[in-house]
């Protein structure tokens, strides 16, 4: 087999989930993952994509997705087998802390020789504690690390210190650790993300190992795709680890970048090549202002695809915004979050609009031709009391019958657990509504193993406590199912699966609870098939996500023939 320079590792949430007793909940719910959050972060993608033209050989391994599909999977065997000077491991949110740090030690303890890198939004913010981990080498912050990487590349390949490397933090040959100045924020993302699509499925067939490229669990069967348009974000919202103020305080990013049009089109282009899935544009694209959306609407009407496309809102759109989109993007899906049905509690989370001013939205893209409109709101916000989270159901059923049932329209409601992100406004200053219970790593860490969600949530507000915000979940979550079914948005069949999930796991929050106060862990171990039985069963409430497609999700020999041919 051919050198591999670079191998990108991703770890499940909690690294050993299939050995420990943990009651997930619903943290997932509302994303392709399961609750081990098996997804791999997009830049993976684009680092090695970017080192590939450099002259470099990288391979990704999701290792989270290779241990939820089989069982017999051995990830300690895997990883002895892997060869690369330079292992990089990604930890971007904070649920990965866990899997993260035990796979870089796992690396470390099978090739003690090699570096360990990492990198992520949550990396950066927390550089200076994660190099108390021995077996971390490198830290790469910030949200661009394409030429950083290359340069750090370039120096291990050569044996030279990398004390010129930008964003890097390192340690030296006494093991003293070193900081580097944090200078390379690109303003211009041209140079990357070329041809991401076709150097993955050339990567795919080098390592003949197309499971360990998987995104998650199932993508073959539903492959989903993002675009992103952006990095960073305009929007100030309180409880978001992507925050404006977050982007320039922990990421060194003083305003948002945005790829052109023409690459956001060549990227769903690329993928009507190889998938009927549908292509989900990241990024509400009002930020970018009118020229580039007008631009990008007449790309889009020029090159026509046949996959559905997904966009997001940040805040209520135009008419005439709308119609453009519809024109563009015929039967195209749009999601926004306004989080809460009060203004208040909206307002304090940095969202500034009116009810009336989102429901004119609504009317305005069913008009103009939304097939999906996908509504998520959140449970566990400053301000909002139980009942507040309650009356958001009762909200959701005035919208469906404002809309007279229309079974286009999606609602959904969800925990903001476990973690409130480190970085946000809300974290740094909790006296704001919030109280942060956990302000370490290593306390996160520990967290994510506790037998319950409930002692994994890193917060509580001046309104409720963990015990109410897991209580109201469950409440808010059946509640809402209910509705769905009476207005035939879903099937009774489906509400009544969901239902029963989510009191199953109501139940056996209150009987983890019990056994966490006496203190008998032997019963905690005895209950473990059923509490993965409702751990797994959340992916009945995926398929309430997931958009019609039709057969022959991913067209394989298509794929192999655009990357032998380049067409």
């Amino acid at each position: 087999m051919s050198r591999t320079d670079l191998i990108l590792l991703h770890a499940p949430s909690v690294y050993d989930f299939r050995e420990k007793t943990i009651l997930y909940g619903p943290v997932s719910d509302q994303i392709p993952s399961s609750p081990v959050f098996e997804m791999y972060p997009i830049g993976f993608v684009s680092l090695a994509e970017y080192l590939e033209r450099a002259g470099y050989r990288v391979r990704i391994v999701n290792l989270g997705v290779r241990m939820l599909t089989d069982r017999k999977f051995n990830a300690e065997k895997m990883i002895a087998k892997l060869k690369a000077p330079v292992f990089g491991i990604d930890l971007h949110w904070m649920l990965h802390c866990h899997g993260s740090i035990e796979v870089a030690r796992l690396v470390k303890k099978l090739h003690p020789e090699s570096k360990v890198l990492f990198g992520g939004l949550s990396s950066s913010y927390w550089f200076w504690e994660l190099m108390e981990y021995p077996e971390i080498d490198y830290i790469l912050r910030g949200d661009s690390t394409e030429e950083p990487l290359r340069q750090l590349m370039d120096c291990v390949s050569t044996g030279r210190d990398p004390e010129d490397v930008s964003n890097l933090v390192w340690r030296d040959s006494r093991g003293e650790v070193r900081e580097n100045p944090f200078t390379h924020v690109p303003m211009d993302l041209s140079h990357v993300m070329q041809d991401h699509f076709t150097n993955t499925i050339r990567s795919v067939i080098r390592y003949r190992d197309l499971a360990s490229y998987m995104p998650f669990r199932g993508w073959k069967d539903y492959p989903i795709s993002a675009v992103f348009t952006c990095r960073g974000c305009t929007q100030d919202c309180t409880i978001c680890g992507g925050s404006a103020t977050t982007f320039r305080n922990s990421f060194n990013r003083p305003r948002p970048v945005f790829r052109s049009p023409e690459a956001v089109v060549k990227d769903i282009r690329q993928i009507a090549r190889f998938s009927n899935g549908p292509a989900f544009v990241l990024g509400d694209l009002l930020q970018t202002g009118k020229e580039y959306t007008g631009e990008f609407f007449r790309l889009l009407r020029e090159n026509p695809v046949k996959n559905q496309l997904i966009f997001e809102l940040f805040n209520p759109a135009s008419t005439g915004f709308l119609q453009e989109m519809g024109k563009a993007a015929p039967g195209f899906c749009l999601e926004m979050s306004p989080e809460s049905h009060d203004p208040g509690v909206r307002k304090t989370e940095g969202r500034h609009y009116s009810n009336e001013a989102m429901e004119q939205t609504f009317r305005d893209a069913l008009d103009a031709g939304c097939s999906r409109l996908d509504v998520f709101f959140m449970i566990g916000m400053a301000g909002q009391t139980p009942q507040s989270a309650l009356d958001t159901v009762d909200y959701c059923g005035q919208l469906l019958e404002k809309f007279n049932g229309d079974k286009r329209l999606y609602l959904f409601i969800a925990p903001l657990a476990p973690f409130l992100d480190p970085g946000s406004p809300a974290f740094e200053n909790p006296e704001n509504g919030y109280r942060v219970l956990f302000k370490t790593v290593e306390e996160h860490r520990q967290a994510l193993v506790q037998p319950s969600w409930k002692y994994a949530i890193n917060y509580e507000t001046d309104t409720m406590n963990r015990g109410q915000l897991v209580e109201t979940t469950y409440e808010a979550m059946i509640r809402l199912n209910r509705l769905k079914a009476e207005y035939r948005v879903i099937s009774k069949e489906l509400s009544e699966a969901e239902n029963r999930r989510l009191e199953a796991a109501r139940e056996m929050t209150q009987t983890i609870d019990d056994i966490v106060s006496s203190g008998d862990y032997e019963a905690l171990l005895r209950l473990k098939p059923q509490i993965d039985r409702i751990n797994m069963s959340a992916y009945t409430h995926w398929e309430e996500l997931k958009l019609p497609m039709g057969n022959n999700g991913v067209r394989f020999l298509r794929s192999l023939w655009t990357w032998a041919t380049g067409h």
